[in-house]
């Protein structure tokens, strides 16, 4: 179980990576100039890109947690359910990412960078959140 333990810990420390630079990269598209087609087209592919990477460590960050809740934490405190929550929100916010680069491939979006700033800071406030609930089990 060490190994289950130490590539969980991989595999969402490099998702919640993707999650930490790909509003970034909205942050940068919201402030592209409207006659700047090279550079959002840049912009967009890389964000393609981080995101599907984003998603394709998203699945074994959550099996290899989900195995771990079933061989080791079954019925434990309540830190453990607030977790749970916080990593449903993880991949709900993982999915908002990709709603939000649509909106930018079909020129729809309407949110300023400062909105996509504040958006960014989320997904660190959600880790940290979901760390020292895993380290320091508060309740």
């Amino acid at each position: 179980m060490p190994w289950i333990k130490a590539f969980h810990i991989v595999f969402v420390a490099s998702w919640f990576a993707g999650l930490f630079y790909l509003p970034r990269l909205f942050v940068n598209l919201a402030m592209v100039p409207p006659d700047s087609h090279a550079e959002r087209e840049r912009l967009l592919m890389m964000a393609r890109k981080l995101y599907r990477f984003a998603s394709f460590l998203m699945i074994p960050a959550v099996g290899l947690g989900l195995w771990l809740w079933l061989a080791y934490f079954r019925g434990t405190g309540g830190w453990l359910h607030a977790k749970l929550l916080l990593v449903v929100v993880a991949i709900g916010y993982h999915h908002a990412c990709r709603s939000l680069l649509r909106k930018f491939e079909q020129f729809a979006n309407q949110r300023s960078e400062r909105w996509f700033r504040v958006f960014n800071e989320m997904s660190v406030l959600l880790f940290t959140a979901i760390v020292v609930l895993v380290v320091v089990k508060p309740f």
